[in-house]
């Protein structure tokens, strides 16, 4: 097969008989051109195939309009409605948006840094894996501006746009302690980041208030290739189990699903934290936000510190809401 070398703005230039110059106005600043020269202009990139390279564009502006997005993978649906709120505000801006994944690792996240701040974006926003973000502290200071989701960033002055974690699952806690659980269960993983470690001091403050300062009941991961299933199923491992589960991400939220039916458990609370395409159709109840709107504050932040990089760091903390369908409202059993 034959492959084509791509044309140039050169070889526009000859095409519409005008200089590059003029071809490059016509991409940049098209107001300044003549109407009939950019007619020309357009018309002959059009039968060239020709692409202006916008990433050399923006870096000869001074900037870039390309924002990158680090995300953990691709088939947690969290990610890609955070991902589809922020192209959405930065398309309506100019922007274009990259995405790249860490798998969820650390040295994913490293990787993967580096390759976008080689290409120029005009600013990293990411949901942070590892324990310690300070490797980005340069980049910040050069004027790239880097937006934290989900979770603050580690060692670094960045922006955060977070959710109320922790009086989300405090008032879910305080909602099953109500109805007269007191065998209420915490089922997590990734343990270790900052998002559980809210969740779990809500979970925590609610038992304690009712004179609960310890359970059996916390199963904490710190390895994403356990399975969901796995660490839900360990809470009934020594006998007696829990009368109530609350699940920390959609993930556990799932593999409780599946423990509970393969028990043929229908007396046993749930409620998840994310809601999931099919959990109004099961009747689970959630810990709810709204993650586009994370993603579309997220993109605002970082078009405004592109424009103006200087200013106090800011965290945003969105609400959260407990939507109740049914498995989060049964009574205790004895």
């Amino acid at each position: 097969m034959t492959v084509q070398q791509r044309a140039t703005l050169d070889d526009v230039a000859r095409l519409a008989g005008v200089s590059s110059k003029t071809v490059s106005r016509v991409f940049a600043q098209r107001e300044l051109v003549a109407p009939l020269t950019v007619e020309r202009v357009l018309g002959a990139a059009k039968r060239l195939r020709f692409r202006p390279n916008s990433l050399a564009q923006g870096l000869r502006r001074g900037g870039s309009r390309t924002v990158g997005f680090i995300i953990g993978e691709l088939s947690n649906p969290f990610y890609y409605k955070v991902a589809a709120g922020i192209e959405k505000e930065l398309s309506a801006h100019g922007f274009s948006l990259v995405v790249a994944t860490t798998d969820d690792t650390e040295e994913g996240e490293g990787r993967v840094a580096d390759a976008l701040l080689a290409q120029r974006v005009g600013a990293l926003l990411l949901i942070p894996v590892g324990d310690d973000q300070s490797y980005l502290e340069g980049e910040r200071q050069l004027g790239t501006p880097v937006i934290a989701i989900d979770r603050p960033a580690r060692n670094l002055a960045a922006d955060a746009i977070v959710l109320d974690n922790r009086a989300a699952v405090l008032e879910a806690t305080r909602r099953l302690v109500t109805r007269g659980h007191r065998r209420i269960a915490y089922v997590c993983n990734p343990a270790s980041v900052w998002t559980q470690s809210e969740r779990l001091a809500g979970y925590r403050q609610a038992l304690s208030e009712v004179g609960v300062d310890s359970t059996p009941w916390e199963v904490l991961g710190d390895d994403l290739a356990l399975s969901p299933t796995d660490l839900v199923r360990a809470l009934w491992a020594d006998g007696d189990g829990p009368t109530a589960v609350i699940a920390g991400n959609n993930r556990v939220t799932v593999g409780a699903l599946r423990v509970l039916r393969e028990r043929g458990d229908e007396r046993t609370a749930l409620v998840g934290f994310d809601d999931f395409d099919t959990g109004d159709v099961l009747g689970v109840s959630v810990i709810s936000y709204d993650p586009l709107e994370l993603g579309r504050r997220a993109a605002q932040l970082a078009i405004e510190r592109i424009g103006d990089p200087s200013g106090f760091v800011r965290q945003i903390t969105l609400p959260t809401w407990i939507i109740e369908r049914g498995t989060g409202e049964r009574p205790p059993f004895d």
